[in-house]
């Protein structure tokens, strides 16, 4: 197995240039390729999830042209109904990305053609019966190859019709991001308006968010009463900006910020700042809330230790930053008290259970946790954290990235660690540049001879 050895380190500074978002780089990729007309994107991410994305959409016959490094030009397919793509039969292979698994589901389900959508294991046992059944309401013809309301899935032309879709909103954004993508496509001649209705409380709100500022960006304005009803017009399509630029990845930005807050600082983050459309901006919020030194410019922000040297503990309903609240829970090893991460369920539906994982992982360097449905609660140990602790990453990325930040207070050896190429491929190196070795453990360095660089 191949692993990464962090020694201890001493302090983190200097300035750090994020890779674009996950979340936006797949939304854009879709929507481009569902305009009219041809997008120019720049800066979008590369990664495994958006090489899922752009593999797909080429797989179904859309124009992809990489003009640099990370500029690509998408000649769109269309806003025209029923929808049609130029392949008409594919099987996709789509990973572990669901940002990727989730639209595609939606789109190809109202798009006339014979569609097979499978993944890795672990995407086999993320659930997908909500939306499944949300877009069976206007017609959808969907059958599950494997296990009732678990993909892989097999998707055939049916009998699309406007109507109203209903949906759950606790178990993932993703599936209501999907529905609100496809809405245009419900046009009518009738007296009804595609509507979506969720049921039961939403969770990560700030991707609905994400996906209706990004929909607006492609010409179509969504209407929503609260959280609770969504529709779409039905003169409306989707029309290219000719141009769009993506935003760096704020979830990406957690680990750094939370590195300046830990080790020191200052350590700037490069690529977001105050007007962020990406609801883990708000993870400095949390930062600040334990004794963080936060500042922000229009593309940058900030952290610092706090001038009395010392994080405090907080108690923090994460719904608003499920992703980046996983950072939280290995700062909260730095910080005095007790930890409450609350409203944090949809952790259990991820590329691994988080809530279990990362109860597991933190025991290990001492900490006591308790772990429940929708919540954990860390407690640091009352010395120094266990060195020489091996973590597993159960093919999290976002686990691996977290625990680099144990080297803080400890040597760390992940497993792994190139699971980071699903979002960050050249996270440990980036890491790496801010670390200021502790003279007593020598320099920071990685160990080629265990570690792949990507």
């Amino acid at each position: 197995m191949k692993f990464i050895d962090l020694p201890v380190v001493g302090r983190a500074q200097g300035i750090v240039r994020l890779p674009g978002s996950k979340s936006i780089s797949n939304r854009i990729l879709l929507l481009a390729a569902l305009s009219e007309g041809v997008t120019d994107i720049c800066d979008l991410l590369a990664s495994d999830d958006t090489a899922r994305m752009l593999d797909a959409l080429s797989t179904l016959g859309v124009s992809i042209l990489q003009i640099g490094k990370d500029h690509y030009r998408v000649q769109g397919v269309g806003s025209q109904f029923p929808l049609r793509f130029p392949t008409t039969e594919a099987d996709l292979f789509l990973g572990n990305a669901g940002t990727v698994f989730r639209p595609l589901t939606a789109v190809l389900a109202l798009a006339q053609g014979h569609y097979c959508l499978s993944g890795v294991p672990r995407m086999h046992e993320r659930p997908i019966g909500d939306l499944v059944d949300a877009l069976r309401q206007v017609g959808a013809n969907i059958t599950y190859l494997g296990k009732e309301g678990f993909p892989p899935l097999q998707i055939k032309p049916g009998q699309i019709h406007p109507g109203e879709m209903m949906v759950r909103g606790n178990v993932s954004s993703q599936f209501l991001t999907a529905l609100l993508m496809v809405l245009p496509f419900l046009r009518t001649e009738m007296d009804v308006l595609p509507t979506i209705t969720v049921t039961g409380e939403l969770i990560s709100r700030p991707y609905i968010d994400l996906t209706i500022a990004l929909m607006a960006r492609f010409g179509v304005q969504v209407e929503r009463e609260d959280w609770r009803r969504f529709t779409v017009s039905p003169d409306q399509r989707y029309r290219s900006p000719r141009q769009v630029f993506v935003e760096g990845d704020a979830s990406s930005a957690s680990y750094f910020l939370a590195a300046g807050a830990i080790g020191g600082g200052p350590v700037r983050i490069e690529g977001i700042g105050r007007d962020s459309v990406q609801g883990d901006i708000r993870f400095a919020e949390a930062l600040e809330q334990m004794g963080a030194d936060i500042r922000f410019g229009d593309n940058w922000i900030e952290a610092s230790a706090p001038g009395s040297g010392s994080l405090q503990a907080i108690d923090l309903d994460c719904n608003h930053i499920p992703d980046a609240a996983m950072t939280l829970a290995v700062t909260a090893l730095f910080a005095r008290g007790n930890t409450v991460l609350r409203n944090i369920a949809s952790w259990r539906v991820k590329e691994t259970d988080r809530i279990a994982a990362m109860a597991q992982e933190l025991r290990k360097l001492g900490a006591e946790v308790e772990e429940g449905h929708d919540f954990l609660q860390i407690t640091p140990p009352a010395g120094e954290l266990m060195a020489n602790a091996v973590i597993d990453t159960y093919d999290d990325h976002r686990m691996a990235m977290c625990f680099s930040l144990v080297s803080f207070g400890a040597s760390v050896r992940i497993n792994d660690p190139q699971c980071v190429s699903k979002t960050f491929p050249d996270y440990f190196e980036k890491f790496a540049a801010i670390i200021h070795a502790d003279p007593a453990q020598g320099k920071f360095a990685t160990p080629v001879d265990s570690f792949d660089i990507l």
